[in-house]
């Protein structure tokens, strides 16, 4: 999808007005990775407010995907701070000192940030309705019946009411990837981190996950988004991100990033991606 071609619903949202944001909710501070002598992230820096969408885009490679990975703890850091949802995510503080977490505390960090992969990994045992309610009955606890109800709802969001009986094979993949954005829902985080999320869709099908991410924005949720389809981040993004070499080299309202980027690598990026 082009600049040009943004889906049914981004075509709608171009002209929506302002919106106002809320405090800080993610803080990356010189943010360092490494994998061996390959160095993914070098010194990125970043803030999110409640309420704002962030489209990181950039070449493969650039070390987007592997930002939104170390944001959720999937990935270790290697320096910096990542605060997130009122978490020092991957630490405590103790005596003025960083002390790392165990697995059982990262994952409770973790509950206030919902991740919406590339591949859309829904329990293929079990039905739709069930891949919805399974982590806050097992994780959270909380009853069946009420977590149900709320899943019935979720599914009417992504539009699949009729789909809750049906199991993950029956369902097409964009409709596999709804779904999977109504399981992290279900837990109610305060941030929705989305890596790729149409990369593994048809062309047919890219529309109908964006259609929902966008109405996703409109209702007001944090969302961070790795993607390639520039119709949604000239739709629905309040901030556009280009990382190359590790590197966030600009962030920009979308009017400015595509109408005036300054960067060369994101007039470089731009030519090449409006060109397909």
């Amino acid at each position: 999808m082009t600049i040009d071609a943004p889906p049914p619903a981004a075509r709608a949202a171009t002209s929506r007005p302002a919106k106002a944001l809320g405090a800080p909710i993610v803080l990356i501070e010189n943010v360092q990775k490494a994998f061996g002598d390959n160095h993914v992230l070098r010194d990125v820096s970043m803030t999110i407010r409640q309420g704002e969408v962030v489209v990181i885009c950039g070449r493969s490679g650039s070390g987007k995907s592997t930002l939104l990975r170390c944001i959720d703890q999937l990935e270790t850091i290697d320096g910096g701070t990542i605060r997130a949802a009122g978490h020092l995510m991957g630490f405590r503080e103790k005596n003025g000192k960083r002390v790392a977490l165990r697995d059982a505390e990262i994952a409770r960090q973790q509950r206030d940030l919902g991740m919406v992969f590339q591949n859309f990994n829904l329990f293929p045992h079990v039905s739709v309705i069930e891949n919805i309610m399974m982590a806050p009955v097992r994780i959270l606890k909380r009853p069946r019946a009420e977590v149900k109800a709320e899943a019935r709802e979720l599914l009417a969001r992504v539009g699949l009411p009729e789909k809750e009986n049906a199991y993950p094979r029956q369902l097409s993949g964009g409709q596999q990837q709804r779904v999977a954005i109504a399981r992290a829902l279900a837990m109610k985080p305060q941030v929705m981190l989305f890596d790729e999320p149409t990369s593994a869709l048809d062309p047919e099908m890219i529309s109908e996950v964006l259609d929902v991410m966008v109405d996703l924005s409109h209702q007001g949720m944090t969302m961070i988004v790795v993607t390639h389809e520039m119709g949604f981040a000239r739709a629905a993004a309040d901030r556009v991100v280009l990382m190359h070499g590790g590197e966030i080299v600009e962030e920009a309202p979308p009017e400015q990033f595509f109408t005036n980027p300054r960067s060369e690598h994101t007039k470089l990026f731009l030519s090449k991606i409006l060109s397909h």
